[in-house]
């Protein structure tokens, strides 16, 4: 299972080096399939990351003025 406090870009690195490892084929099913689950979960974790990352992020509004300004999102 991959770990909650893994970073997003180690969940990533180890993703990709997931999906290349199946591209080059000649895997067994066994490892095939154990790669494949691994891959789920590190992209959940990835998603998670990114969702968290979004709520944190302010979003930019217009004032009675017409002013940009930033407001910070709820989370």
């Amino acid at each position: 299972m991959a770990s909650k406090t893994m970073t997003f870009e180690t969940a990533y690195e180890k993703l990709e080096q997931l999906v290349a490892e199946l591209e080059q084929g000649g895997a067994s099913l066994e490892r095939s399939v154990e790669a494949f689950e691994k891959g789920m979960e590190l992209i959940a974790l990835c998603t998670d990351h990114l969702r968290r990352a979004e709520l944190k992020i302010a979003k930019l509004v217009r004032d009675g003025n017409g002013n940009l300004t930033l407001e910070p999102t709820d989370e």
